[in-house]
């Protein structure tokens, strides 16, 4: 395992890019892997996280630059790291999928790509699957999070107050020391754990609050019904933010199996590499 110091100077050495998306839009990006190649993978992550989330992702696609010779790119969504927030104050999973493709417009993205998405990334990814499915050879989604859309709207509105309610009374850095150990399993390294709490740390308010609101509209189901490609739904078995059954719900109501990713938690890109990187296809030959 590799110390707090070792993982933030991998994130740090990572090729970072701001791509403008028209409109005056920025989007930027973790990229890794063969450069002179098409985009393979897009990866996006979670609400309370950013690009670099895909760290062990995407170093493995700089380990097979050479050889399968992918090209491997993590976003900072829209109000994360640098990316200009969306205009919508209120805006929806379909308002960032717009964003994502205009960005790989953007790009010059015009072939199908491995969509994966993280948490909530997957309701993005979900989202952007129905907008565009030609442009999607394969839908992975980790430790999916559905959204409260279908809920009714008191509980819609709980939900969405108190993350609200907590990010106004601790602020990112004292949400991050609150939320971080949550993120992985009990079992989880404590620098791994430091790694996730120096990401959840740098969230910009405007941001998690826009992606909050996007959650509590958020209907995970509804976009999946309409997708018809390969599709892989995985998580932990020690996630308690999306437990296994609500995962394995998602994915019976897409018509899938559900794949477990053994005793990790919800941050299972940086908990289970191996796995998630064979199921992306990113594996060690």
């Amino acid at each position: 395992m590799r110390t707090l110091n070792e993982l933030q100077a991998s994130a740090t050495a990572l090729s970072l890019i701001s791509t403008a998306c028209g409109d005056g839009a920025r989007v930027e990006s973790l990229q890794a892997g063969a450069s002179d190649q098409p985009v393979s993978h897009v990866l996006l992550h979670g609400i309370g996280s950013a690009g670099a989330s895909w760290l062990e992702q995407l170093e493995a696609a700089n380990r097979l630059a050479q050889s399968r010779r992918p090209r491997v790119i993590a976003w900072n969504a829209p109000g994360y790291g640098n990316s200009t927030r969306l205009a919508a104050e209120c805006p929806t999973a379909a308002d960032y999928a717009a964003r994502l493709w205009q960005w790989l417009d953007a790009l010059g993205v015009n072939h199908p790509i491995t969509l994966a998405g993280q948490s909530m990334g997957c309701l993005i990814a979900s989202a952007a699957a129905r907008q565009q499915p030609e442009r999607i050879s394969r839908l992975v989604l980790f430790a999916p999070a559905r959204g409260y859309g279908r809920a009714d709207a008191a509980e819609r509105e709980r939900r969405r107050h108190d993350r609200l309610e907590a990010l106004r009374q601790h602020g990112p850095a004292g949400l991050a020391e609150r939320r971080a150990s949550a993120m992985l399993s009990p079992q989880a390294h404590p620098d791994l754990i430091g790694y996730v709490r120096s990401i959840m740390a740098r969230v910009h308010p405007a941001g998690y609050t826009q992606a909050t609101e996007m959650l509590a509209r958020g209907d995970i189901d509804a976009d999946l019904a309409t997708w018809r490609g390969p599709l892989v739904v995985a998580s932990g078995q020690a996630d308690t933010i999306t437990p296994p059954e609500s995962c394995q719900d998602i994915a019976t109501r897409a018509g899938q199996p559900w794949t477990p990713l053994g005793p990790v938690g919800h941050g299972c890109p940086l908990e289970a590499p191996a796995l998630v990187n064979a199921i992306l296809g990113l594996g060690e030959p």
